[in-house]
C-alpha cells in the first residue's frame, strides 16, 4: 500500500528510534520533542503519504550526493595534472548534453507524480462525516461546528502564571477544540482580519486562514490524544501566541462532550454567516 516497501525500513527505523512504543498506547501526546529533527510521527492518512514521500525524497537526495561526490572525487584524481599532462580539448559531447539535461527531467517527472498524488489527496474529502469551521483573529481562533447546532467559542492561549502541572507552554489554550478520532473532518478556514496559518504537524495540516476567502482541507486522526501545533504565518506581534490544541476522543465522549458544549457556551451568539464571537456578557467576563 502506497508502495511502502521501498520506504518501510526507514520508516521503521526512525519511527522507532524516536518515539519508542508509542503505537501501544491508549493516547498520544503528539508535539515537538527538545533537539528533534525529523518529522512527528503521521497521525492521519494524509500526514502518512506525505511522511512516506518525504523518506522516498531523502533516498532520491542521497542517492544524488553520493553520485556527483564520487564524480567529484574521479574527475580529481582522473584529470588532475599529474596524471593528465594533456587536457582533452572536446567539446559539444552530443550524447552527454542528451543525458545530463534528461536525466534531471526524469528525476523531476519521478517526483512530480507521486507528489501531484499526496496532493490532491489532501485537498479535500467525499466522504466527510462532519465539518469544522476555523476562523482566526489577533490573536486568537474561533471554532463553529455547523453539524452540532453551530456551537462556537473561542480559543485563548494560558499564560505562564496560570498554567498547570503537564500544560505545555505556549501550546496550552484555555479551549481546545474538540474532535472525534477515526472520523473523516471537513475543515473549513477562514480570518477575520490578517492572514493566518492553522498548522498542525503531524496531522500535516497547514493552510492559511485568508479574510474574504475560505480554504479547505480535511483529516481523519488516527488515535484518541492530545495534538499541538501554532500558527504559521506571521499575523502580527502576538504571532507566536497563537497555539492550537486539538483533544481527539473517541465518537461515544466526542458525543458526551458536544452535549456538555453545547450548554458551556450557550451564550456564544452569531453575527452574520461566519462570525462567531462570543456574546457581550462572556467577552466582558474574559
Amino acid at each position: 500500500m502506497h508502495n511502502r516497501l521501498f520506504v518501510a525500513i526507514s520508516t521503521m527505523i526512525i519511527g522507532m528510534s524516536m518515539h519508542p512504543g508509542m503505537a501501544l498506547a491508549d493516547k498520544v501526546e503528539m508535539r515537538s520533542k527538545p533537539w528533534q529533527v525529523f518529522f512527528q510521527d503521521p497521525m492521519s492518512p494524509t500526514a502518512e503519504k506525505i511522511y512516506d514521500l518525504n523518506v522516498f525524497l531523502l533516498w532520491i537526495e542521497v542517492i544524488i550526493t553520493v553520485f556527483v561526490l564520487g564524480l567529484m572525487a574521479y574527475i580529481c584524481i582522473r584529470f588532475r595534472a599529474k596524471a593528465n599532462p594533456t587536457p582533452s580539448k572536446t567539446t559539444h559531447n552530443t550524447p552527454l548534453e542528451v543525458l545530463w539535461t534528461g536525466v534531471p527531467i526524469l528525476i523531476l517527472v519521478i517526483i512530480a507524480v507521486p507528489s501531484l498524488k499526496v496532493l490532491y489527496f489532501a485537498d479535500k474529502t467525499q466522504d466527510a462525516e462532519m465539518t469544522l469551521k476555523v476562523i482566526g483573529n489577533q490573536w486568537y481562533w474561533t471554532y463553529e461546528y455547523p453539524d452540532h447546532e453551530g456551537l462556537t467559542f473561542d480559543s485563548y492561549p494560558i499564560p505562564d502564571e496560570e498554567l498547570k502541572e503537564g500544560q505545555p507552554r505556549l501550546l496550552s489554550v484555555d479551549n481546545p477544540v474538540v474532535l472525534p478520532a477515526k472520523t473523516n473532518i471537513r475543515l473549513l478556514m477562514s480570518s477575520n482580519d490578517v492572514i493566518h496559518n492553522w498548522g498542525m504537524p503531524s496531522l500535516a495540516i497547514k493552510l492559511d486562514t485568508t479574510p474574504g476567502r475560505v480554504n479547505e482541507t480535511w483529516t481523519h486522526i488516527n488515535q484518541p490524544g492530545d495534538y499541538y501545533g501554532m500558527c504559521s504565518e506571521l499575523c502580527g506581534v502576538n504571532h507566536s501566541f497563537m497555539p492550537i490544541h486539538i483533544k481527539a476522543l473517541p465518537k461515544s465522549e466526542f458525543n458526551e462532550w458536544i452535549a456538555s458544549a453545547k450548554k458551556e457556551f450557550a451564550n456564544n451568539i452569531k453575527l452574520g454567516n461566519d462570525l462567531p464571537v462570543r456574546s457581550a456578557q462572556a467577552a466582558a467576563a474574559r
